[in-house]
């Protein structure tokens, strides 16, 4: 699920994913080239489920991209997984994120 935030912003991107619950992944490159940010917020003690986010920036605005990983991949070297994208569990921590933030 996407969702976009335009600036001027408060804070910088990695104070923001904390102060949701969030913890910093890596940087990785995009299928353009560009830059995004990983975040995850772990809901079991396993490690699964946990709500993945992207982050790109570009100039005043990131670009947000959630989903819900439900458990682990399946096979070494592959990403698929059981991930929720558009579920009512997405559509509340998108809103529970929203509100932390004060985007509502």
């Amino acid at each position: 699920m996407k969702f976009i935030i335009s600036g001027p912003l408060k804070d910088n991107l990695y104070n923001m994913a904390r102060k949701i619950g969030y913890q910093f992944c890596r940087v990785q490159k995009d299928a353009d080239g560009n830059d995004e940010a990983d975040f995850s917020r772990i809901m079991g003690a396993s490690g699964y489920p946990k709500f993945h986010l992207y982050v790109k920036s570009r100039g005043n605005e990131l670009t947000f991209n959630l989903h819900l990983d439900q458990k682990k991949p399946s096979y070494s070297g592959t990403s698929a997984h059981a991930g929720e994208y558009d579920s009512p569990v997405v559509q509340e921590e998108l809103q529970r994120i929203k509100n932390q933030l004060g985007l509502n």
